[in-house]
């Protein structure tokens, strides 16, 4: 069941196209990762969702019907930005009771449990905290709200490496609960440890959609290879990259479409291993952002 689709969307600020075309769909009770670096359109696409801004063209549709016709969408969805900014003259826990007090939630047990997780300080002022501090705050209200769509953009932003693993923690237990999350980032390891499917933007428009294993015809495969001969023909072949030999040891990536040849080559020599490495999400990330900068 679709929680979120976009339908097309676009966005222009005068000349200036933000966003083109932008399709996608978030089911029910999934991780959906949407990444890109910055001024690739995610947050603008971010914002055309939660209502902040109109598109000019396209639309958004929540639970399967238009966002225009549900005045009280927004109560469905908590978002966390990446830069949280806060009441500066309320404490942590202040923020929090209030964003609890307007979802209509009293589960107060669950609310000091994140908030001993999440080792806030609820008792200072809003205007002492870091950036770190701040992102907590929104984090726990986000985790605490009864929205069935949590949208974090950069969320981890400011948050130390501890934190950050009790995020994910929160994220699949959101997601067990059958929640939807949009999870936007730049950190390509944190969203392939939590999306189970993936849309990658670039310069306004989506260029891939789908789970990461449908997504390996588009990368590289990651060979180690053990041999006492020279693999340095190997490393000139059409479709090898970042070829390396040292000590008996050959490392190098091969286009997923070359894979066959350089297998085939192999075969001509002496080898006392070969391992395959599993293709990574940031693989397939710059492979797109290379072609599309004309790098090799």
């Amino acid at each position: 069941m679709s929680v979120l689709e976009l339908k097309g969307i676009t966005k222009r600020f005068g000349k200036f196209t933000a966003v083109e075309e932008v399709s996608f769909e978030i089911r029910e009770g999934e991780v959906f990762g949407f990444i890109g670096p910055n001024g690739a359109g995610k947050s603008t696409t971010i914002r055309a969702i939660i209502g902040a801004i109109s598109p000019t063209s396209g639309e958004v549709r929540l639970h399967g019907k238009p966002v225009t016709a549900q005045p009280d969408y927004r109560k469905h969805i908590a978002y966390v930005p990446g830069d949280v900014q806060l009441w500066p003259n309320l404490t942590g826990g202040e923020v929090i009771r209030f964003f609890m007090e307007m979802s209509g939630n009293a589960d107060t047990e669950k609310m000091e449990t994140l908030i001993r997780e999440f080792r806030l300080d609820p008792k200072k002022k809003c205007k002492t905290y870091s950036k770190g501090n701040r992102q907590k705050v929104a984090l726990i209200s986000a985790f605490l709200s009864d929205a069935d769509l949590l949208i974090f953009d950069e969320p981890t932003t400011g948050l130390d490496p501890l934190m950050e693993r009790t995020f994910h923690r929160h994220v699949l237990s959101a997601k067990s609960e059958g929640k939807s999350i949009l999870l936007s980032s730049h950190i390509l390891s944190e969203v392939e440890k939590l999306a189970d499917r993936i849309a990658i933007i670039r310069e306004g428009k989506i260029i891939e959609t789908g789970r990461f294993s449908e997504l390996k015809h588009i990368t590289r495969v990651h060979y180690l290879v053990r041999t006492p001969e020279d693999l340095a023909a190997v490393g000139r072949m059409e479709g090898v990259h970042e070829f390396r030999q040292e000590g008996g040891e050959a490392e190098f990536l091969v286009d997923a479409d070359r894979v066959k040849d350089v297998l085939a080559a192999l075969k001509r020599y002496e080898l006392e291993g070969l391992e395959t490495l599993p293709p990574k999400l940031e693989d397939i990330f710059m492979r797109y952002y290379d072609a599309g900068s004309g790098a090799s």
